[in-house]
């Protein structure tokens, strides 16, 4: 069983994961009207793989013997000025939620819940794919600049991403 104050937190970060996901469904939904396909494909998958993390967090409370309560998601963003202003604010978003990770992780080591701890490194290691992704990303983004046919090549790679669940542990 995990503790109250573990059970609240983790609680907080489904919430989080389930906001991650609707906000990259919303920046998908913003690409898709600037015809950046590729981009929007990203972004689909992004929120996917969000969601994903939240049913993770979701089953671990459950199989743990805790209690779910589901808050309301903030609505999210739907306008930005550039691709660029997107995937800067992806970056900044996944570095924030590194920090909601790492808070997670001390939590779980204050109230002594080993279990919970091991079970949050999946997490850690994630966050680090994860900002990594979208480094690149945006890297690339920043080389690519106002240049269309760059920009047209950049969304024609995107296009080719899918979802992939990690197979089970």
């Amino acid at each position: 069983m995990i503790s109250k104050k573990l059970n609240d937190a983790l609680n907080g970060q489904i919430n989080a994961e389930l906001f991650s996901s609707y906000l990259y469904l919303s920046m998908s939904a913003w690409f898709s009207n600037k015809s950046l396909s590729g981009f929007a494909n990203w972004m689909r998958v992004q929120a996917q793989e969000e969601l994903f993390h939240a049913m993770k967090m979701f089953d671990y409370v459950n199989e743990r013997g805790g209690k779910i309560v589901l808050a309301a998601i903030e609505k999210p963003q739907n306008k930005w000025d550039s691709p660029l202003a997107v995937l800067e604010q992806v970056a900044q978003h996944e570095e924030h939620v590194t920090k909601l990770i790492n808070d997670l992780v001390n939590c779980a080591l204050d109230e002594r819940d080993h279990a919970s701890n091991i079970f949050l490194q999946w997490y850690v290691t994630e966050q680090v794919e994860e900002e990594a992704s979208v480094s690149d990303v945006l890297n690339k983004l920043k080389l690519v600049g106002k240049d269309s046919a760059g920009m047209f090549a950049m969304d024609m790679e995107m296009a080719k991403r899918v979802f992939t669940p990690p197979a089970a542990e």
